[in-house]
């Protein structure tokens, strides 16, 4: 993986249960909290993650397994705080790719967590067999995003139009090119 001049921060991505996504996406922390294995602050509840919640309320009630896949917790290890959200738009589909997504509470940006849970989600896809392609999806006016997907050898490969966030640079990487 890349390596730049500070430290990444010690993260894993914590898995949420069907229960947890369903409060999160009605905006209610304390059930929410009480379902989750990590304990979450306020910004997670709170509007601006609540479509990605009910997204993946509603994925993981028609489909269970996708759960141990789609968007977790990205969980500070030394400092034992859940700084934001990344994980896959599901398993890999039926040509091995998946997709990913991440997320900082902006009140823990700059800091590497971007970057942490980025090689995490890159380890995991580099693991499993069914993988064959990792793709991020990135707004144009993304800088951030856009340099340090490449930084890992992410290229793009297209567009698409989202309906909730609008055109979108779709770069890939193949999961045999991810590096240790």
């Amino acid at each position: 993986m890349t390596t730049t001049d500070h430290p990444i921060p010690h993260v894993r991505i914590v898995h949420l249960t069907e229960a947890a996504f369903h409060a999160l996406a009605a905006g209610d922390l304390a059930t929410a909290n009480a379902a989750s294995p990590v304990p979450l602050s306020e910004y997670f509840a709170g509007q601006d993650w609540r479509s990605v919640w009910r997204m993946r309320s509603e994925q993981t009630r028609q489909d269970p397994i996708s759960a141990a896949w789609v968007t977790g917790v990205i969980w500070d290890e030394d400092h034992h705080i859940a700084v934001g959200r990344a994980g896959y738009h599901g398993p890999p589909d039926i040509s091995g790719m998946v997709e990913i997504g991440y997320a900082v509470d902006p009140a823990h940006r700059r800091r590497g967590y971007a970057r942490a849970a980025l090689e995490a989600l890159l380890e995991r896809a580099r693991e499993e067999p069914a993988v064959r392609t990792v793709r991020v999806t990135i707004t144009p006016g993304n800088t951030a995003s856009s340099n340090l997907t490449a930084q890992y050898g992410f290229t793009a490969v297209g567009e698409q139009w989202d309906d909730e966030d609008g055109l979108e640079i779709i770069h890939e990487i193949s999961a045999s090119l991810i590096s240790h």
